[in-house]
């Protein structure tokens, strides 16, 4: 089938991304249709299957993708030494980091079910990977007797939610700014981990 006159690779693959991620979030994975995607983005249906093999492979793909920038971007961080300051870095971070994606959130958590065995083993082995950063600084952390967690790898988790939560209620505009909500929930994760 020959490419759609105007229609470039660059262009059209990330508009077929964004097009996907905006419709599986809206309507679920299970209802979204290739053609559905397609006639968003103003391409025949096949034209799809030059830029992914199937459905499933787009959602991997967006997911994955997902979780390779949120990784790359706290690794890029400018944190503090001090695990204190890791620690209050990394809150900040990941509330910062998905409240300006809640698309990609919604779906990392909502549609992760619709993966199969393998592509889904990738994408929990990506969500480990983060969450090791996280603990490794509590450990660090109670090492120096700064945070106290009778449980790693629970407070991990426990923080990794709570952070996450706040995509399903904050609202641009609304009661309390970013900054703030980033303050609060450091002094609620300061709290749960002080030694």
């Amino acid at each position: 089938m020959a490419r759609k006159t105007g229609s470039h690779s660059e262009i059209t693959g990330p508009r077929i991304r964004a097009a996907a991620l905006g419709l599986f979030a809206r309507y679920g994975y299970a209802a979204v249709s290739m053609r559905q995607i397609a006639a968003e983005v103003g391409v025949q249906a096949g034209a799809l299957y030059l830029y992914t093999p199937d459905k499933e492979s787009l959602l991997f793909d967006l997911l994955k993708s997902h979780m390779d920038d949120l990784i790359a971007a706290w690794d890029a961080e400018a944190a503090g030494k001090a695990p204190i300051e890791r620690l209050e870095a990394f809150v900040r971070f990941h509330i910062r980091f998905n409240l300006e994606r809640p698309d990609a959130v919604f779906l990392s958590y909502m549609e992760l079910r619709n993966l199969g065995p393998e592509n889904f083993a990738a994408i929990e082995a990506l969500r480990r990977d983060y969450e090791d950063r996280l603990e490794t600084i509590l450990r660090a952390g109670q090492e120096t007797g700064a945070i106290s967690a009778p449980d790693t790898k629970l407070a991990t988790l426990a923080i990794i939610a709570m952070l996450t939560g706040v995509n399903t209620w904050y609202r641009e505009g609304g009661r309390l700014s970013r900054d703030k909500v980033g303050d609060i929930y450091w002094d609620m994760v300061r709290k749960a981990v002080s030694a």
